[in-house]
C-alpha cells in the first residue's frame, strides 16, 4: 500500500516566547494528505504552540519560530499571515472554541468565510456544514452565548470549514465536553476526512480518543516529539498505556522515568 504524500511538513522547529524562553525545542512532524494524525501530551508539553507555530499565530503572544522550517505541499509557509494561509487551505480551530457569543449561530459560521467571494459557493458551505452539524441548523438563530459547550465546538469546526479548507488544525476539541459529545465531535471529523477529503492536525489531552479516530500520532514532553508511530501501535504500546491511557498501575508520570525507554531524538537529527 502507497503511503499518502505529507500535505504538512514540520522540520526541526525550534519556538521562543519574549525572546528568552525555548518552548518548543526542535519538532518535527508530518501530515499525510487526506489523513489525522494527534499530537498528545499534557499541560505544558508544547501541542497548541505547535500548531499555532503552523499556522502563524504566535506573534499575538510574542513567541517567533527561530529556526526549522514548516512547509505544505513542499513550499515554505512559516511567513506567511494567518489570512494568507487560510486562503491556501490551512485554518486553525482554536482551543476554547471563541464563537462570537454575541452573533447568532449562522452568523458565527459565515464569518469563516471571510476571505471568500464566491457567493454561490458559500452557500452551498453553509448547506454542506448544516449537514455534517444538523444540531446548528436547528439553532442556526440562537445567539452562541446560548448554546451549549458542543454546540460551540461544533459551530467553531463548522466555522473553519466555511473557508473550504484542505487542512485543520483542531486544538483540544475534547476540551469542557460530556464524553458523548466528545465521541460525536469525532465522529464528524471522521466523516470529514472521509467524505471530503480533509486533513486534520489534533492537538489533544484525551490519548485514548485521538488515538481510536487517528492514523498517526506523536507524543510531546516538555517542547520534544519523544516518540511517535501508527495510532494503533501507539495504543498498544505499554508504556503510552500506563502513562497516557491509565492502564498501569506503577507511580511513574513521565516516559523520562522509564530507563528502558529509548528516546527517538529527532530534535538532535
Amino acid at each position: 500500500m502507497t503511503t499518502p504524500a505529507p500535505v504538512l511538513t514540520v522540520n526541526g522547529i525550534e519556538v521562543i516566547y519574549n525572546h528568552v524562553i525555548l518552548v518548543l525545542k526542535g519538532v518535527s512532524l508530518q501530515l499525510a494528505e487526506g489523513q489525522i494524525a494527534a499530537i498528545l501530551g499534557g499541560n505544558g508539553a508544547g501541542k497548541t504552540t505547535t500548531l499555532r507555530a503552523i499556522s502563524n499565530l504566535l506573534k499575538g503572544e510574542r513567541g517567533e519560530v527561530t529556526k526549522g522550517s514548516i512547509e505544505l505541499r513542499g513550499e515554505r509557509i512559516e511567513n506567511l499571515t494567518p489570512a494568507d494561509l487560510v486562503k491556501r487551505g490551512v485554518v486553525q480551530v482554536m482551543e476554547g472554541r471563541h464563537c462570537f457569543a454575541h452573533l447568532t449561530i449562522e452568523e458565527n459560521l459565515l464569518t469563516g468565510a471571510y476571505t471568500r467571494t464566491d457567493k454561490g459557493e458559500i452557500a452551498a458551505n453553509l448547506d454542506k456544514v448544516y449537514t455534517y452539524f444538523p444540531r446548528l441548523k436547528t439553532r442556526r438563530t440562537s445567539q452562541a452565548a446560548y448554546t451549549s459547550g458542543g454546540e460551540q465546538q461544533m459551530c467553531a469546526i463548522g466555522r473553519a470549514l466555511m473557508a473550504n479548507p484542505s487542512v485543520v488544525l483542531l486544538d483540544e476539541p475534547s476540551m469542557g465536553l460530556a464524553p458523548q459529545i466528545v465521541e460525536e465531535v469525532f465522529e464528524i471529523v471522521k466523516d470529514l476526512n472521509q467524505k471530503e477529503k480533509v486533513s486534520f492536525l489534533i492537538a489533544e489531552q484525551n490519548t485514548n480518543m485521538a488515538l481510536r479516530y487517528a492514523n498517526y500520532g506523536y507524543i510531546m514532553e516538555s517542547g520534544r516529539i519523544v516518540m511517535d508511530g501508527a495510532a494503533q501501535d501507539l495504543r498498544h504500546n505499554e508504556d503510552v498505556k500506563e502513562f497516557y491511557l491509565g492502564m498501569g498501575g506503577g507511580e511513574r508520570k513521565s516516559f523520562r522515568d522509564v530507563k528502558s525507554y529509548k528516546r527517538r531524538k529527532r530534535w538532535l537529527a
